[in-house]
């Protein structure tokens, strides 16, 4: 059976559980997505990311605010998404749109055996995924680096390959959001993914190309973007 015990935990730190989340979170359980939030693992700029129990096992609950999110760059982001076509410029409207976008993105990435967490679930303004890790949550590049940084750095240009090859691009790659599990790299938080028939797609792929490479610069470890770009594209 499961409870609101760490939801009200949480309401009054993170200024989460609005009502209309309440009642999501609730219609998750009953689905038996997930039994109950454990604790906080981030606070995002407009989401907050859980860990929930899923029967003796670990689970992702993201679940983005509704009231102070920047549902002005979401839109942004996403009336350029042709899936997205006709979405009218409403706060609630916009930030469904963009968890649901994150969700397809991640299905679409997992298809194309692209190293992300496998996702169970979304209703509203809430995905449920596969937690990374062991006992703890593996940590973001960041905070972790390789022990083989030249190999690592390969392992991620094959992963943007393949979501290249699926059809997407990331749209926002850092060492913010590619965790080293076990000395692999594993892309998350795909919401700002697009496709790549979006006529801004090859722009947003030089940056993700850029930003990965800032890091590694970091370590002494230098390549060429332009190499980069050509690897994963197969275009000049």
């Amino acid at each position: 059976m499961t409870t609101f015990t760490y939801q009200e935990r949480f309401r009054t730190a993170k200024g989460v559980f609005d009502e209309n989340t309440e009642r999501t979170i609730f219609k998750l359980q009953s689905q038996e997505l997930f039994d109950e939030l454990v604790s906080p693992l981030e606070v995002g700029k407009e989401s907050n990311v859980f860990i929930a129990s899923k029967d003796d096992k670990k689970v992702i609950v993201k679940i983005y605010r509704v009231q102070n999110a920047d549902f002005k760059r979401m839109y942004d982001y996403i009336r350029k998404d042709s899936r997205y076509e006709g979405l009218k410029n409403h706060r609630r409207q916009i930030i469904f749109a963009w968890t649901q976008r994150e969700y397809k993105n991640l299905i679409r990435a997992h298809r194309g055996n692209v190293n992300v967490p496998e996702v169970f679930g979304c209703k509203n303004n809430i995905l449920v995924e596969e937690f990374i890790g062991d006992d703890e949550p593996a940590l973001p590049l960041k905070d972790a680096i390789p022990a083989y940084p030249h190999q690592f750095l390969q392992d991620i240009v094959t992963e943007m390959t393949k979501l290249y090859k699926s059809g997407l691009i990331h749209g926002d790659l850092s060492s913010f959001n590619i965790l080293n599990h076990n000395e692999k790299p594993v892309l998350i938080d795909f919401s700002q993914a697009t496709l790549i028939k979006t006529p801004n797609s090859e722009e947003l792929l030089h940056r993700d190309i850029k930003n990965v490479l800032q890091f590694f610069k970091k370590i002494k470890i230098e390549e060429d973007p332009q190499k980069l770009f050509k690897m994963i594209t197969g275009k000049e």
